[in-house]
């Protein structure tokens, strides 16, 4: 998979103009730890990160760095151990679970590398699901711009056998969507898909960073492993043993991979001597 090109991503705003516009996510020395038998397994130590509004951050690092953990608790999915995440502006660790279910139906999306499309809706109905589920009825035409926003507007009465793997994918993005959320959590959304259909959702992700609609720039936080598929972002950020090791920005395939080469080294040097 191509990187987008470099000038379809957003150019970056002044140093003035970039401190007023508010966070979507801000994580503050957030640490999760698990208990494991007789002892103690931290997935994530002390991170301090932002992800500011109408920006494409990817995350990567070595499996069992804590990609997953960092995006479920920021997502308000996992409480952490300590420490601190606001989305939107609000700290979601003193919510009850009652208002952070709320808050998760209204501030934030969530897509998968699973599509969960329910097979017997259309897609306009599967895009209709989150507001359903938040007791309101659905608004058609809010459902349609969903639906345009991600390149499927015409496909509105499709039922999800009759779509490909990536437009289920960008069904499943638009579901997302569909209450304008502050943030778009992914965990490895393209994992399921050929590297045509994976550059197609990709493209959409980076279109919908780039351009605002009626709800303003979409901002978008996502889990990878594939250093193609993080190059479509505007910033990498870099995890090693559940902590911030590096940060890479206007990121090129190449350059990821490399990076991504120096975090794993210690650990083959590890299980090489073992």
């Amino acid at each position: 998979m191509r990187n987008a090109p470099r000038d379809a991503a957003p150019d970056s705003p002044p140093d003035a103009a970039r401190a007023s516009v508010p966070d979507a996510v801000r994580l503050e020395s957030l640490t999760r730890t698990y208990s494991s038998g007789n002892s103690t397994v931290t997935a994530l130590r002390a991170v301090d990160l932002t992800f500011r509004r109408g920006t494409f951050t990817a995350v990567m690092g070595p499996s069992g760095s804590g990609k997953s953990t960092l995006l479920q608790c920021a997502a308000g999915l996992d409480r952490p151990t300590s420490g601190r995440a606001f989305i939107d502006g609000t700290d979601i660790t003193e919510l009850s679970e009652t208002r952070l279910t709320e808050l998760r139906r209204t501030s934030t999306g969530f897509v998968f590398q699973a599509f969960n499309l329910l097979p017997s809706l259309t897609a306009a109905q599967n895009v209709a699901l989150p507001m359903r589920l938040a007791g309101h009825r659905p608004d058609r035409r809010t459902v349609r711009e969903a639906l345009a926003q991600v390149g499927l507007a015409d496909r509105a009465g499709h039922r999800p056998g009759q779509l490909s793997g990536g437009q289920q994918q960008r069904v499943a993005v638009a579901r997302a969507l569909v209450t304008r959320p502050a943030v778009l959590f992914a965990d490895e959304p393209t994992g399921a898909l050929d590297l045509s259909t994976g550059r197609e959702l990709l493209s959409s992700l980076r279109e919908l960073v780039n351009g605002p609609d009626d709800g303003g720039p979409a901002t978008v936080v996502m889990v990878t492993h594939d250093p193609n598929v993080a190059a479509y972002a505007d910033r990498v950020v870099f995890l090693a043993d559940g902590a911030l090791a590096s940060e890479l920005t206007s990121p090129t395939p190449e350059a990821v991979a490399a990076r991504m080469t120096e975090l794993s080294a210690p650990r083959e040097r590890e299980a090489s001597s073992c």
